[in-house]
């Protein structure tokens, strides 16, 4: 039995039935929507995905196809992992549900706390198909056929649609938050041509990044027309009759605005095993080992609400995103079928547009955290071009590589820039899921001709670049 259709959930249900033919398998999914691709509602809500249902992965039909029975509209209330059971709430009211093993794949939920009227009209967060199609009906104009515009009728919280569809298009839009969400959808409000207004506590965005990705996104911004409010926090969110019309900070610092964003974070939904002894841990996710086991006899847990081991550290991490979830369920689905799989480690590897330009990072860039897990960190960071100099295309591309000084183990970077800038960090997560030191990278024999790369990528630049700062140190 499965709770939560999504990438973890519906990957092990395919695994386990294709493994294991005659094993009955049950998905139950609180919502309507199942299997969709979270990280493409930005370029839905930008208008560059035409239908919500271009994101799904999986329809209803191709699960039923593969013999999954999928309960859409169920909501599992709580788990008796010593009888077995589960209760849940269906449209036909509630009832037990006996389970051989259970894999709790029940996500994460945006944040809103600590600022405050969230719960005006006009103020959104972006966790789920049905959210992005407010947002994108609230960008159009009342006169469009916007369940049409939207599509996924059938699945789409038709209300919610109407509701915002019938507002006139924002001027003026407040995000609050620098992460992946608020830089995503800042491209996505200016492609609408709102005077987009970023609100960011911290003294610079994307945090998990480094600096110098950070410093090199914030410019691209404010190149493109985005307002960068860094080092300022949100305290509120007012507005009259219900409906959002001011932002103010802290300091006193007001704006007025006719939607706003808050994108401060997601939290994993564990509540179904809060009295269950199961162990949970960073980020309040649930707990389990290297076949996503909780401890708990036949209970599983992947994705948004499940820690892995990290690459580097060997600890317990909690890093929420589509790849870890999809691979994760896809091993304990092998498991459960009899075929045990390890779900893997991970390296926090991430990746982001914002416009023209590209970043991605991996592994451990923050030195206070190296530190914490036991390593002397040392970095470098360099620039260096994506091409050939006299090949037309290329860009200055940023790299900067954190090792540890005693063993010269890599144990992370980031790269930015605007030409195949993101798509090289694929080189450095391959380097540390592998244990491999600045100086085994330096040696990787990567592929050189002049339309792709300089003899040195850049990569490698900076791992002869850092190698030489350790030897010398």
């Amino acid at each position: 039995m499965v709770v939560g259709g999504d990438a973890a959930g519906l990957s092990a249900a395919s695994k386990c039935k294709r493994e294991d033919p005659d094993r009955e398998v049950v998905v139950y999914e609180k919502g309507s929507w199942v299997s969709y691709a979270h990280c493409g509602t930005p370029y839905f809500v930008k208008g560059e995905v035409d239908e919500l249902t271009d994101l799904l992965s999986l329809s209803p039909a191709e699960v039923d196809e593969r013999g999954i029975e999928l309960c859409r509209n169920h909501e599992v209330l709580d788990v008796d992992t010593e009888a077995r059971t589960v209760s849940v709430a269906g449209p036909d009211g509630e009832f037990e549900q006996p389970y051989g093993d259970l894999l709790v794949a029940t996500g994460a939920h945006a944040l809103t706390s600590p600022v405050d009227g969230t719960d005006l009209v006009g103020v959104h967060t972006l966790h789920g198909l049905d959210a992005a199609a407010g947002i994108r009906a609230h960008l159009l104009d009342p006169d469009t056929d916007h369940l049409a515009d939207v599509g996924g009728e059938a699945f789409v919280d038709r209300e919610r649609v109407e509701r915002y569809g019938a507002m006139d298009p924002p001027e003026t839009v407040a995000i609050v938050g620098g992460g992946y969400v608020g830089i995503e959808m800042a491209e996505a409000f200016s492609t609408h041509q709102c005077d987009v207004h970023l609100f960011q506590r911290g003294a610079h965005v994307l945090p998990p990044f480094g600096e110098a990705v950070a410093e090199r996104v914030e410019a691209e911004l404010r190149e493109q027309g985005v307002r960068l409010h860094l080092e300022t926090e949100v305290a509120e969110l007012t507005g009259g009759e219900g409906r959002v019309e001011h932002l103010v900070c802290t300091g006193g610092t007001e704006l007025d605005t006719e939607l706003a964003l808050v994108g401060v974070g997601i939290h994993p939904n564990t509540e179904l095993v809060a009295n269950e002894p199961v162990e949970t841990g960073p980020g309040g996710a649930i707990v389990v080992d290297d076949h996503g086991w909780t401890g708990v006899e036949r209970v599983y847990a992947a994705g948004d609400c499940a820690t892995m081991e990290h690459a580097v550290t060997g600890e317990q991490d909690w890093v929420p995103l589509g790849l870890t979830a999809n691979r994760a369920g896809r091993a304990i689905g092998s498991t459960v079928a009899g075929d045990p799989e390890p779900v893997g480690t991970i390296a926090g590897t991430g990746v982001l547009k914002a416009f023209d330009c590209e970043a991605g990072r991996t592994g451990i860039i923050d030195p206070d955290r190296a530190r914490e897990a036991g390593f002397d960190p040392v970095s470098e960071t360099v620039t260096a071009g994506s091409r050939s100099g006299y090949y037309p295309g290329g860009s200055a591309t940023g790299v900067t590589l954190v090792a540890d000084w005693d063993s010269g183990l890599l144990l992370g970077g980031s790269i930015v820039g605007t030409d195949r800038a993101a798509i090289r960090v694929d080189i450095l997560a391959t380097a540390i899921e592998q244990g491999a030191t600045v100086g085994e990278l330096e040696r990787t024999d990567l592929a050189y001709a002049p339309p792709f790369s300089p003899v040195w990528d850049p990569v490698l630049v900076a791992a002869k670049v850092l190698r030489g700062s350790i030897e010398e140190g």
